[in-house]
């Protein structure tokens, strides 16, 4: 049986950004609710992040809602480390009811809710928000002879920076901003190949995550009135952070054709050029981390849940938030998870506004 004590309107599963946007706007709302966190600090996955690491935009663009993210101290784009002070100083500010560590390990359906299992007990909730992100699924994709390797293989997720790879051979795989990110600080004490599907491309200087947000936003709205509109991937793939500029500059950024298969000494492409390595960094993305909603039977052949806004659409008492595009524009970011809070809370709380994010099963390709 549900004691009274593990119950609340609202169970948000999850304590990191998206989690703290939402109890920021529950809060505001008057409502009954609990965030569940799986770490037992403050920070999401900031705090998992290589200390290198910067944001896409500055700090003034790069916060929850109610209170901005103070200047860096450093100048310029906030770093990881940034981003956890941040997130900690936000769950005091608005005193927002936090429990952790508990692991959430199932959601199910109940006649007048949704139970919530974790690992230190059952919570009923009439609405469950679930935030738990993309960093603890870390994506590598499947390379012929990929086990074979006999020197070392890592994904972003297991980076935490240079130092190990002193005078190394390293091949980085990926065309994203992280990759970016990682192979202008490795080029500076390794031997760097970066490989990539195709020609990376990086957005002008000026471009940042605020202007990526907007364009976001812009061509969601043209999407639900019919239109096209922008892509983000018509402007470029990577952010031009001061690192990535650097290494532009030095021509380190300098991209390979993706191999075809990994020996054990290294890769080789198509035409039989092999390359010896020492490790082999996957910069190759994750995927949303949603097993605990596996008793509901929600997703689709694309791993997705189906969804109308955040609202799941054949679980109208769940919303997911923060994953990605198709949970909301941009809502993996800062900016785009508070945004998209807004509107979810809204709903729960029966004050819907307008939905602006058309029915998806998934993310539409730019």
């Amino acid at each position: 049986m549900v004691t009274a004590h593990q119950r609340a309107h609202v169970v948000v599963i999850g304590g990191g950004q998206a989690g703290l946007a939402a109890g920021f706007y529950l809060r505001r709302a008057g409502a009954d609710f609990v965030i569940l966190d799986a770490q037992d600090k403050p920070g999401g996955a900031w705090r998992h992040a290589w200390p290198s690491l910067r944001l896409f935009s500055p700090a003034q663009y790069s916060s929850l809602p109610g209170w901005m993210m103070p200047p860096t101290p450093h100048g310029g784009y906030p770093t990881a480390a940034d981003a956890v002070g941040y997130l900690t100083d936000y769950e005091q500010r608005y005193d927002l009811p936090v429990i952790r560590p508990v692991t959430v390990r199932a959601v199910r359906r109940e006649d007048d809710g949704l139970l919530v299992e974790t690992d230190t007990g059952t919570w009923h909730g009439r609405y469950v928000i679930s935030t738990t992100g993309t960093w603890w699924r870390p994506y590598i994709p499947h390379y012929p002879g990929r086990g074979d390797i006999g020197g070392q293989q890592l994904h972003t997720a297991d980076y935490s920076g240079p130092e190990p790879f002193q005078g190394q051979n390293v091949i980085i795989v990926g065309g994203g901003n992280s990759a970016a990110q990682i192979l202008a600080e490795l080029s500076t004490v390794a031997n760097t190949t970066w490989v990539t599907r195709r020609p990376p491309r990086l957005l002008p200087d000026a471009i940042d995550g605020k202007a990526l947000f907007d364009l976001a936003t812009r061509r969601q709205h043209a999407l639900a009135v019919g239109e096209t509109g922008t892509s983000i991937s018509d402007l470029g793939d990577i952010v031009a952070v001061p690192s990535v500029r650097d290494a532009r500059d030095r021509g380190a950024l300098k991209a390979e054709p993706m191999f075809a298969r990994i020996t054990r000494t290294g890769v080789a492409w198509r035409d039989g050029t092999e390359q010896s390595c020492d490790a082999i960094l996957w910069c190759t993305g994750f995927r949303p981390a949603l097993l605990h909603l596996s008793p509901l039977r929600l997703r689709r052949h694309n791993g997705l849940v189906a969804t109308e806004g955040t609202r799941a659409l054949t679980e109208p008492r769940l919303h997911l938030l923060g994953y990605g595009d198709w949970t909301g524009p941009a809502s993996a970011t800062l900016i785009g998870a508070s945004r998209t809070a807004r509107a979810t809370v809204a709903e729960i709380m029966g004050h819907p506004t307008r939905s602006t994010t058309r029915t998806t099963d998934g993310p539409r390709a730019g």
